[in-house]
């Protein structure tokens, strides 16, 4: 029982003086040992300060389109391919009235709204100038996110009837020099009076995406058939769709639902190619992080070449180092040293090394991710290198120092003490 207990005790203070001796001897050959963790540590460095800047450039991704909404839908009309191919392109605008049944029939969708924007000359104050007017409708703000700060929002009635309303932004009030409070101030719009009811809060910022979701410009937002009616199309206007999802995971779901709905309401058979676009933010997040995934594995084969190249160096100077060595193998043999303590020695030795390789290089990597931090505009200002990276580079270095120590150790271990004894 004893000896079942001390043989892991031995095996850990022999493991300890191996360590110990292997940072005698990579103190004793400085230079060497540094020119032989070379690779390595341009590798490790190298690979994590590249996943450091993918990291920060995936959560800068990721912070933007969850600002946007993840579960973001958006349905727009299309030409196909065989209107593009014949050159007769039939009227694909939506009709005014095409989504009135969509709640019932896609029951995944949270809200949806019709949107349609035009650039129109806006009087106001005195002032006279041409900014975006938008249609929409009440649910804009629970899919937008975008709430009323002073005022209330379009009703229902409003929106149903065209009613001469408007909403308007921070940068719309002090560009018409509106006051403090416009609630009851009126725009012209196209010879028509808007009264201001509502003051909207600002688009959310989003540096990827130019600036903002409408970036620094004025906003007018009408009811959607005041606008509608505005631009008397004959029961057409170009608007599109923008829905949310219950939640991103369904959002999938959800344009399939809508998809079917409308090849219904269009009357486009099973074979026929769809004059409209269903398009949700959810699927361009996977992408996203399907090529994050994929730049990484690059990163990872890049620096699997590099512990390559640094794994034969230390294969090199570990043979070198048991020939140097040999007398001391041998005597150490003869005074009664197993071939396994031998082997345990110098595959610990090539460990450190590689470890002590690894150290290096992610601490060069921490430099080099600093460095990043300081480029503009590039969006990676919060480049960081994760945890599970640095595990994986001390892992690489300490399976490299294991794979080619271990044929130097093999030869070590199996030196004739009497033949090693008589090395000069």
């Amino acid at each position: 029982m004893m000896r079942l207990l001390s043989s892991p005790l031995r095996l850990l203070l022999v493991a300890y003086q191996s360590v110990m001796l292997a940072i005698a001897q990579i103190w004793s050959n400085k230079l060497r040992s540094v020119l032989t963790t070379v690779g390595i540590v341009i590798g490790v460095a190298a690979v994590t300060a590249v996943i450091a800047a993918l990291t920060g450039l995936r959560q800068k991704v990721l912070s933007e389109f969850e600002a946007i909404g993840t579960n973001k839908i958006f349905v727009f009309p299309r030409t196909t391919d065989e209107m593009r191919a014949s050159g007769i392109y039939r009227d694909i605008r939506f009709e005014i009235d095409l989504f009135d049944g969509l709640a019932e029939s896609a029951p995944k969708l949270k809200a949806f709204y019709r949107n349609a924007e035009t650039q129109q000359t806006v009087n106001a104050n005195g002032v006279s100038t041409a900014v975006s007017v938008k249609g929409v409708e009440p649910a804009w703000h629970a899919v937008e996110n975008r709430a009323v700060m002073q005022g209330r929002p379009f009703s229902f009635v409003e929106n149903d009837r065209g009613r001469p309303v408007a909403l308007i932004n921070e940068n719309a009030q002090q560009l018409f020099r509106l006051p403090r409070d416009p609630i009851g101030q009126t725009l012209t719009i196209q010879s028509r009076k808007y009264l201001i009811i509502g003051v909207v809060e600002p688009a959310q910022e989003l540096a990827l995406f130019g600036g903002g979701q409408d970036g620094n410009q004025a906003e007018v937002l009408i009811p959607f058939k005041a606008l509608a009616r505005e631009n008397a199309f004959g029961g057409r206007m170009f608007y599109f769709i923008i829905a949310a999802a219950e939640n991103p995971g369904v959002a999938p779901e959800a344009a399939a639902q809508i998809r079917y709905y409308l090849r219904g309401r269009r009357g486009i058979d099973f074979d026929e190619e769809e004059d409209f676009g269903v398009e949700y933010i959810a699927k361009f997040v996977d992408q996203f992080n399907q090529l994050a995934v994929a730049l990484t594995a690059v990163a990872g084969g890049i620096v699997g070449i590099s512990l390559l190249v640094g794994g034969v160096g230390i294969m090199n100077i570990m043979l070198v180092s048991v020939s140097e060595r040999t007398r001391e193998i041998g005597l150490r043999k003869a005074i009664g040293a197993r071939p396994t303590t031998v082997l345990l020695q110098f595959l610990i030795e090539a460990v450190v090394l590689c470890l002590l390789g690894g150290l290096i290089g992610v601490a060069g990597g921490q430099l080099l991710t600093l460095a990043l931090q300081q480029i503009p505009n590039a969006g990676i200002e919060n480049a960081y290198i994760p945890t599970w990276a640095i595990g994986l580079a001390f892992g690489f270095s300490a399976t490299t120092g294991v794979v080619f120590g271990m044929f130097p150790a093999i030869k070590a271990s199996r030196l004739d003490p009497i033949v090693a004894l008589r090395h000069e």
